[in-house]
C-alpha cells in the first residue's frame, strides 16, 4: 500500500525474536543468529500483510539520553544484552543494508523518540505510519492514523492499535498513555512513578483526573488513607515519571522520505550475508524471477556463460556419439529425469551426461535404449559426479547399470558440513556456494506442466538438465575446500560417496513380503483391538471414542476422577507420559496404552505397509543418508528401523518379511558398538581389558561398582548395571536412571558416582567432550565426522542439558554410525569381488541383513563376519553375533 510507512523498533524486535527462541540457532563458524532470522520471519510477515510502500528501522545507540541526564537511574539495573545477541546487532544492520531498507540512529535519543518524530512527520506528509514495536510505551503514539503493533507470544503474534482501540482497551486515549506511566511508572525502564500505585488505582485516577497535572490540581480532594497519602507526598516524582516516560516526537533528525522508499534489495550483498548466516531457508525465498537476482551469478560464478549447446540423442545407434567423446574412465556429471513409485521398475524420461563442454542429453523413449544407455555406462565405467546421486543410481541400476563410482556429490558433500539442515536441494547450494538463482526440478517443470504426452519435450529437458549439471560441476570446489578446511575428507571420501551406490542398490533389491502373514497378524491385532475396546467400554461404564484425547480426559479425569497432568485450552492432556504416571490408579489405563500401541502398529505396520508391496512382492524402502545430524542412516516409506520388536505383536510382523526362492537371511548384529566406541575413545583400561577377554560387560559393572564378585551378581543388579552403562552414553541423569531403575534419585546419583570412581578415564571423556563442545560448539566422531550442537549454549538450562547430554553422546553414536556404514561398503564390495549373487538388502541400526543364496550361505556367513569385525581398527574388538534364517524375524 503506497502510503503505509512501516517503522520498525529494531532493538525491541531483535530482542523478542532472541528470547522467543529456546534454542540457539548458531552457524559452523559459531554465529549466534536466531535474533536476526526471528527479525527477519516478522519483518517478511509485516511486508506480505501489509505491503508498504516505505520503511525504516530505528535503533537505540548506547551513548547515555536526555532522559539519564534528568535522571542518573533511569534504566538502572536493566539486565545487559547478552554477548550472544550483542554480536547478532551489526550483522543485522548489515542485513538491513543489503535490503536498502533505512536504519536510523542518533545519540542522545532512544529509538523511540526517532520512531515518534518519523511518525509525526510522515502524518504530516499525507503518510500513514505503521509502528511494529514490543515496547508498549510506543502505544502513546497511536492516532487515528498512525497504527501501533505490539509483538506478542515472541514475534508471531500482533496486538494492533489506533486512538480508538487505546480507548477500547484502557479506558483513556494515547497521549493520556503517558499520564499512565506517570502515575505507576514502569519497573523495566526504572521510572519511579508513585509508590504504591499500580496498574488499576492509575487507570480509574486517569479516568477520573485526566492527567497527571489534573490530579496534581485536585489532591487535596482525595481523601485520607495510605495510597492518597502517597500521591501527595509523590507529586514531583510523579511529573518526573511522566516526563521520562514521554516520547520526543521532535528529534532533530533529517528525515527525507524519499530514502524511506521500498526498494529492491542489493540481490549480490544480501546473498552473501545470507550465506554467511547459512540463513538457507531465506536464500530459498528470494524472487527466483527478478533479473538482478540472476545476474547476480555473473559476480560469482558465470554458470549461463558455461551451459554448453545440448546435443540430443533419441536412438540406440547414436550412443556412438556419447562413448567417443567420453572414453574411458571420465569424471562425468550425470543427472536422470523420470517417474518412480518405488514399487517397481522406474520410468526413465531421459539421461543427461556432461564431460567438460561435451553435454549429451539423451531421451529415453523405451527400454531398449535405457539399457543400451545403461550397458555403455559399464563400459566406460566413468567416475561419477551430481547432485543426489543415490536417485539417479537407482533409475539406472533398473536397466543394467552396474558398480557406478562416486566422485562427487553435492548434496552428500553439503551434508558432511552440515548435518543439521532439513533439506540439500540444489537450489539453496546455487544460492549458498554460486551466488546463483536456479529453480528445483519439480518447480521448473511444474511450471511448463511437466511432460508433453502429444509433444517433443527432450529441449526442455535437455536445458535444464544442462544448466543443472554446469551447477552441479560448479559446486564440487567450494564445497570440497569446505570439506578439506574442516578436516572431512576422510569421512567423505571413504564413507559417504562409497556409500551412495550402496544405498541405491540396497533399494533396488528390496525386500520381499509374504501379504497372508501381515493379514493374519492383522486379523489378530484387530481382534484383540475389540477385545480392549470393549474392556475399556466396561470400566468406563459408556461408549466413547477412545482416539479421542477430549472425549478420553472428560472420561478419566472428569467421570473416574483419575489424576490429571496439565489441562490445556482444548482439555486434560491425555500424553503417554501422563497415562504411564497414573497406570497404577485403574485398569483402565494399561487399556488404553495398550490399545494405542496396538492401533499403531496396525495402521503403520499393517495397514500402512501393504500398500508399499511392489507388484513383484517385494517392498521398496527409501534409504536415507542425509537426515540424522550423528551420521546414522534412517528409514522411510516404511520404516523398518522402528518396527517395534519388544512388543510380541511387533516381532511377528517380520514374519512376514521372508528371503526369495532357495534363498536365506544372512544377519549379523554388532555386540554392545556403542560401549566398545565409549571404551575406545576413552581409553579406559577396564572396558578395554573386559571387552578383548570377552567378559560379561553388564556384569563386570555391577561387580565393580557393588563391591561384590561376579559370580555373585543377581540378574536385578546385572539389569541396573546395564541401565548404567547405556545410561553413560547418553548423558543419562540421576533423574533418568531412577526413573528407569524405579529406585530412589539418591541411589541413582549414588550409582552413577560409584560408576564414574570406578571409571575414571570414561567420567575424564565425557567432561572433556561436554568442554570442547563448549568451546568449539560441535563434538567430532573417530573419523572426523562433525556434529555440530547449538544446544550447547541456549539460554534455558533444560535445553543446555540436552546439548550436554548431546555433546557426550554423539562422538559415540557418530562413529558407531562410521564403523556401519564402512561395514556395509566393505561387505558390499567383498560380494561383489567374489562374484556372489546373494545382496546386502537391508541395514537396521547395528545389524545388516544379506539375502542368501542357500549354495553361498557358509561363505556369505564368513565374509560379513569377517568385513563387520575388521570395517575399523580399535582398542577393542568388534564382535558380531551372526546367525541365518527363514525369516526376519527367525534371524534373532
Amino acid at each position: 500500500m503506497e502510503k503505509t510507512i512501516v517503522i520498525i523498533d529494531g532493538n525491541s524486535l531483535i530482542n523478542r525474536a532472541y528470547y522467543a527462541m529456546q534454542r540457539p540457532m548458531m552457524t559452523s563458524e559459531g554465529i549466534y543468529t536466531q535474533g536476526i532470522y526471528g527479525f527477519l520471519n516478522m519483518l517478511s510477515k509485516i511486508v506480505k500483510d501489509y505491503e508498504p510502500g516505505y520503511m525504516a528501522v530505528a535503533f537505540d545507540l548506547k551513548a547515555p539520553t536526555f532522559r539519564h541526564k534528568e535522571y542518573d537511574q533511569y534504566k538502572a539495573g536493566r539486565k545487559k544484552m547478552p554477548p550472544e545477541l550483542a554480536m547478532q546487532m551489526p550483522l543485522l544492520k548489515d542485513v538491513l543494508d543489503a535490503m536498502n531498507i533505512k536504519k536510523l540512529e542518533m545519540e542522545g535519543f532512544e529509538a523511540d523518540d526517532i520512531i515518534g518524530t518519523v511518525a509525526v512527520r510522515a502524518e504530516e506528509e499525507g503518510l500513514e505510519p505503521l509502528i511494529i514495536t514490543g515496547d508498549r510505551d510506543e502505544l502513546q503514539l497511536a492516532t487515528d492514523v498512525t497504527k501501533v503493533i505490539i509483538t506478542k507470544k515472541g514475534i508471531s503474534q500482533f496486538e494492533i492499535y489506533d486512538r480508538q482501540a487505546m480507548i477500547d482497551k484502557y479506558g483513556f486515549t494515547p497521549t493520556q498513555f503517558i499520564d499512565f506511566k506517570g502515575l505507576m511508572g514502569d519497573q523495566s525502564d526504572n521510572i519511579p512513578g508513585i509508590p504504591g500505585v499500580g496498574e488499576k488505582t492509575a487507570r480509574k485516577l486517569i479516568v477520573q483526573y485526566g492527567s497527571v497535572e489534573g490530579l496534581i490540581e485536585h489532591i487535596d480532594e482525595l481523601p485520607a488513607g495510605k495510597v492518597n497519602d502517597s500521591i501527595r507526598d509523590n507529586t514531583q516524582q510523579a511529573v518526573m515519571s511522566k516526563m521520562l516516560a514521554t516520547i520526543n516526537t521532535n528529534v532533530p533528525i533529517d528525515i527525507d522520505f524519499e530514502e524511506f522508499k521500498v526498494e529492491k534489495p542489493n540481490y549480490p550483498e544480501l546473498i552473501k550475508i545470507y550465506r554467511k548466516l547459512e540463513f538457507n531457508s531465506f536464500l530459498k525465498r528470494l524472487d527466483s524471477g527478478d533479473e538482478d537476482l540472476a545476474a547476480e551469478g555473473e559476480t560469482a560464478v558465470d554458470i549461463d556463460g558455461q551451459i554448453p549447446e545440448p546435443v540430443i540423442i533419441k536412438t540406440k545407434e547414436d550412443l556412438g556419439k556419447v562413448e567417443n567423446a567420453f572414453g574411458k574412465d571420465a569424471s562425468v556429471i550425470i543427472k536422470t529425469f523420470g517417474n518412480d513409485d518405488h514399487k517397481g521398475r522406474p520410468e526413465v524420461y531421459g539421461v543427461c551426461l556432461m564431460k567438460d563442454k561435451d553435454f549429451f542429453y539423451i531421451d529415453c523413449g523405451g527400454e531398449d535404449i535405457t539399457e543400451a544407455v545403461a550397458e555403455m555406462l559399464n563400459r566406460l565405467s566413468p567416475k561419477f559426479s551430481g547432485h543426489d546421486l543415490k536417485k539417479d543410481y537407482y533409475a539406472l541400476m533398473w536397466y543394467g547399470l552396474d558398480d557406478p563410482e562416486t566422485e562427487f556429490d553435492s548434496a552428500i558433500g553439503q551434508y558432511v558440513i552440515d548435518p543439521s539442515r532439513s533439506s540439500y536441494d540444489i537450489k539453496t547450494m546455487a544460492f549458498e556456494h554460486l551466488a546463483y538463482n536456479m529453480e528445483n526440478e519439480k518447480d521448473h517443470f511444474s511450471e511448463k506442466g511437466q511432460v508433453d504426452m502429444f509433444g517433443d519435450t527432450s529441449a526442455d529437458y535437455a536445458d535444464y538438465g544442462a544448466k543443472w549439471c554446469v551447477v552441479a560441476a560448479a559446486l564440487k570446489a567450494p564445497i570440497m575446500k569446505e570439506i578439506e578446511s574442516n578436516g572431512l575428507s576422510d569421512v567423505t571420501v571413504k564413507v559417504e560417496f562409497p556409500l551412495i551406490k550402496v544405498m541405491a542398490a540396497m533399494e533396488k533389491e528390496g525386500i520381499a513380503v509374504d501379504v497372508s502373514v501381515l493379514k493374519e497378524i492383522g486379523e489378530v491385532i484387530t481382534a484383540r483391538l475389540d477385545e480392549i475396546s470393549a474392556q475399556i467400554y466396561e470400566y468406563a461404564g459408556e461408549e466413547f471414542n477412545i482416539n479421542s484425547p477430549v472425549q478420553l480426559g472428560e472420561i478419566l479425569f472428569d467421570k473416574m476422577g483419575l489424576t490429571p497432568g496439565k489441562k490445556t485450552k482444548k482439555g486434560y492432556s491425555t500424553s503417554a507420559e501422563v497415562l504411564e504416571k497414573i497406570a497404577d490408579e485403574h485398569e483402565i489405563v494399561p487399556c488404553i496404552l495398550e490399545y494405542r500401541t496396538l492401533s499403531k502398529l496396525n495402521g503403520t505396520y499393517i495397514e500402512g505397509l501393504i500398500p508399499l508391496i511392489g507388484n513383484d512382492g517385494r517392498i521398496r524402502a527409501h534409504f536415507q543418508q542425509m537426515v540424522a545430524a550423528t551420521g546414522r542412516l534412517s528409514c522411510t516409506e516404511p520404516n523398518l528401523q522402528n518396527i517395534p520388536v519388544r512388543q510380541d505383536l511387533g516381532r511377528q510382523i517380520r514374519k512376514a518379511f521372508v528371503p526369495g526362492e532357495g534363498m536365506v537371511f544372512t544377519g549379523a548384529d554388532y555386540s554392545q558398538i556403542e560401549l566398545r566406541v565409549l571404551a575406545h575413545m576413552s581409553g579406559d583400561p577396564v572396558l578395554i581389558e573386559a571387552f578383548n577377554e570377552g567378559q560379561d560387560i553388564h556384569r563386570l559393572t555391577a561387580s565393580r561398582v557393588l563391591g561384590v564378585p561376579e559370580d555373585e551378581i543377581t540378574p536385578l543388579q546385572r539389569s541396573r548395571a546395564k541401565a548404567v552403562n547405556f545410561g553413560v552414553i547418553y548423558g543419562m541423569s540421576s533423574f533418568g536412571l531412577s526413573t528407569e531403575l524405579h529406585i530412589s534419585r539418591k541411589e541413582a546419583e549414588q550409582y552413577i558416582n560409584d560408576y564414574f570412581e570406578k571409571h575414571a578415564k570414561v567420567k575424564e571423556f565425557m567432561d572433556s567432550r561436554v568442554a570442547e563442545c563448549k568451546e568449539k560448539g560441535f563434538v567430532r566422531t573417530i573419523m572426523g565426522r562433525k556434529r555440530p550442537v547449538k544446544e550447547i549454549h541456549a539460554g534455558s538450562y533444560m535445553v543446555r542439558q540436552l546439548g550436554e547430554r548431546l555433546a557426550m553422546n554423539s562422538p559415540i553414536q557418530g562413529s558407531a554410525a562410521d564403523i556401519i556404514k564402512l561395514a556395509m561398503i566393505m561387505v558390499y564390495d567383498q560380494i561383489r569381488k567374489e562374484g556372489l549373487r546373494s545382496k546386502l538388502i537391508l541395514q537396521i541400526h547395528d545389524e545388516l541383513i544379506i539375502e542368501t543364496y542357500k549354495d553361498e550361505k557358509d561363505r556369505v556367513e564368513k565374509l560379513l563376519a569377517e568385513n563387520m569385525e575388521k570395517a575399523m581398527d580399535l582398542k577393542v574388538k568388534l564382535d558380531v553375533d551372526l546367525n541365518s534364517a527363514s525369516t526376519w524375524y527367525d534371524l534373532k
